[in-house]
């Protein structure tokens, strides 16, 4: 595959951002199917252990998990920093979550993936902004194969610890 020029690098890098915010817009009205159009069919979406009953997968799935979430928490969205790589389908956000019938604001970042032919998300991985959880002895995402994708399962050796 031939290099981007920088024009398709700079088209690609708002077609991801405009793809984010189409995707936040339609969580914020509540439209399952704008928020499942902006995602391939088997999407997954991340969160901490213990969120949401887990991952979130499937495009529909996901629609329709942020539209109870704003019928019962009258959850609202912003994005407040987008950062896209458009060399590598990657993007990372920080986001707020307004749970406005709970009085709740909850901060963090998400990881995206977007399939590099539709230009669809195809992966999110939520982290938020919360103090650790004591009771845990792993502070990582529920049901991502950190092993299958390449992460390290095991401290590095140094010379003080061999």
């Amino acid at each position: 595959m031939p290099a981007m020029t920088e024009e398709d690098r700079a088209k690609k890098a708002q077609a991801m951002e405009r793809r984010i915010r189409d995707y936040f817009d339609a969580c914020n009205a509540a439209d399952v199917e704008r928020i499942r159009s902006c995602f391939v069919e088997h999407a997954v979406h991340y969160f901490p252990p213990g969120m949401y009953e887990g991952p979130f997968r499937g495009a529909l799935t996901i629609a329709n998990k942020w539209k109870g979430a704003v019928e019962q928490l009258g959850s609202v969205w912003t994005v407040d920093h987008v950062i896209v790589d458009p060399d590598t389908s990657r993007a990372v956000i920080e986001w707020t979550h307004f749970k406005t019938k709970v009085g709740t604001v909850l901060r963090g970042d998400e990881w995206y993936l977007f399939d590099p032919a539709s230009g669809l998300i195809r992966e999110i991985r939520a982290y938020y902004a919360s103090p650790a959880d004591a009771r845990l002895t792993r502070l990582e995402l529920g049901g991502f194969d950190y092993e299958g994708r390449g992460y390290p399962l095991s401290p590095p050796l140094t010379r003080d610890s061999g």
